[in-house]
């Protein structure tokens, strides 16, 4: 069932509360939501195990069977008592608790209980974990909120769109470049390379699991039956959902524990993606909390992991951008020149971890497909004259509002072969107001149709090989061969290689070319500190 409007204003009231309480942080109360969430909903997901288990005739050991030695003396019901039965530590005993003995008691007793709970499972997302609302009467109230959300009567589309909706207050940015990427820019990506049941897919920079849910979604979709599909409201907008009554048992195991994999530096955004896949039925699903370009792993490691050791058939990802890893910390097989740019990074190690004949949607700041630094040319010369790069879609300017105002494009790539034709399409609106919040929502939407065109690339290829070269072309779409993307130093900019008029010349969007040199800018400056380190490198 969608969420209802009830449900998604009783969020905003408990998001609100917090705010008002003296906790302004939405990352950090978004973190300690998702514990509170986790807590409420393991007592039913336990009672539904043991019941599982009595049906089939398997051994199961509840969670809360036995006892609890307890951290702090003062949580015991009377003096000198050291353990209380493991049965205290379910939600339904301890919620109804206020003011200081509840914050004693989840900060002592239930935070380490079920961090030892988790411990257990494919990911310990609670290693670490302390409870970060210690105001009594703030956290009585919280708990009271959250309990009232009934999260066990939900099913696991609408706890997934109630923590999203928490998600999007997220609005600020990591120290290495990463923010939240719109969930329509995700679907759409996701879309159009089309990840299918049984494929291995994988996030290098997971965040809060916004692609790996989105392929989830997806491969549900594309195996539900006419009754297994409805139209639910997300973020304004009418988006199809199906439940994947057409996949067989052996496929939704494979999804459960065998389809998708993700990484990510922050420990805060690894459990904030391990609670958002868990609300969606995936709980089995590994985020590892490490950084991709400093850390290598051989076959052994990967085999240890339970990860695909000859490379993943889909990858799906918006790097960290904007940022730049010390020198030294590079594993060489990442390394492109002397570049310390996270965006060239991940991309190289992208197509490392992609298997031949695997697809690759990737957000990329402008500045990678122009910028005239040796390890800019290098990567692009890579992806033309050994990969085939499908396609490259240029979003609107401020698609990232409110975390950054940089031009972005989107890569689409397979890996292996050579590039012969790549198809161009530009996006001027994705249904949302390109406001300082991006979130409200419009008509303007070039984003179906450039799908379609992209659905249909075979036929507008043959379109466009047989179009009036001197007549005004005024599709978003367009072709380059790799023939002129050579001629222009690998260049795969779209404006780069649009059809050009005397029109479009004239009447160009102020705020396209404003975009263009936003990022030139920025791409100067990763030259200008290139250059810096070479000299530095000579003098030493």
């Amino acid at each position: 069932m969608p969420m209802t409007p009830d449900l998604r204003r009783r969020v905003d009231q408990i998001r609100n509360y917090l705010y008002g309480g003296g906790f302004p942080n939405p990352l950090t109360n978004a973190e300690q939501l998702a514990f509170l969430f986790f807590f409420y909903l393991v007592e039913g997901l336990d009672s539904d195990n043991e019941l599982r288990a009595k049906a089939t005739g398997q051994a199961y050991t509840s969670i809360f069977a036995g006892e609890w030695t307890l951290r702090n003396p003062l949580n015991a019901p009377k003096a000198g008592v050291e353990a209380i039965l493991a049965d205290r530590l379910r939600w339904s005993k301890w919620h109804v608790m206020a003011g200081e003995p509840l914050v004693r008691f989840v900060r002592d007793e239930v935070f380490p209980f079920y961090t030892k709970v988790a411990s257990r499972s494919a990911m310990n997302f609670m290693e670490g974990a302390r409870l970060g609302i210690d105001e009594p009467t703030v956290l009585t109230q919280v708990v009271t909120l959250v309990d009232a959300l009934r999260l066990d009567e939900q099913d696991a589309d609408t706890k997934g769109d109630l923590f999203e909706h928490v998600l999007k207050e997220i609005r600020q940015q990591g120290e290495l470049g990463q923010f939240r990427t719109p969930r329509h820019i995700i679907r759409a990506i996701v879309e159009m390379v089309d990840p299918k049941a049984g494929e291995t897919i994988y996030d290098p920079a997971a965040g809060t699991a916004g692609f790996l849910v989105a392929a989830y979604n997806h491969i549900r979709l594309a195996n539900s039956s006419p009754n297994g599909i409805q139209a639910v409201e997300v973020d304004g907008k009418l988006q199809r959902r199906g439940w994947g009554d057409r996949l067989s048992d052996g496929q939704n195991a494979k999804l459960q524990n065998e389809t998708f994999f993700g990484n990510d530096v922050d420990k805060t955004q690894v459990r904030l993606a391990t609670m958002n896949l868990t609300l969606r039925g995936l709980p089995n699903v590994r985020i590892r909390p490490d950084n991709a370009l400093t850390k290598t792993l051989d076959r052994a490691a990967k085999a240890e992991l339970g990860l695909p050791i000859n490379g993943y058939d889909v990858m799906l990802a918006n790097p960290p951008f904007s940022g730049r890893i010390d020198k030294d910390r590079i594993v060489d097989e990442v390394k492109v020149g002397t570049t310390t740019a996270t965006e060239l990074l991940f991309l190289r190690y992208m197509l490392n971890e992609l298997k031949a004949g695997g697809r690759c949607g990737v957000v990329v700041p402008e500045g990678v497909l122009f910028g005239s630094t040796g390890a800019h040319k290098e990567l692009r010369r890579q992806l033309i004259e050994n990969n085939r790069v499908e396609a490259v879609l240029s979003l609107p300017g401020g698609v990232f509002q409110p975390y950054s105002g940089v031009k972005t494009s989107v890569v689409f790539f397979t890996k292996g072969g050579r590039t012969d034709n790549v198809l161009f399409l530009h996006a001027d609106a994705d249904g949302y107001k390109m406001d300082a919040n991006h979130d409200t929502p419009v008509e303007a939407d070039d984003l179906p149709g450039l799908l379609a065109a992209w659905q249909s690339r075979a036929e507008r290829l043959a379109e466009w090989q047989v179009r009036d070269v001197d007549a005004e072309w005024t599709a978003k779409w367009w072709w380059a061969d790799s023939q002129a993307i050579r001629a222009a130093d690998f260049n795969l900019s779209a404006s780069r290689h649009r059809p050009q008029s005397v029109t479009q010349a004239e009447h160009r969007d102020p705020l396209e070319l404003l975009d263009e040199l936003k990022a030139i800018t920025a791409e100067m400056g990763e030259e200008l500190e290139e250059l810096a380190a070479r000299l530095r490198e000579q003098a030493a």
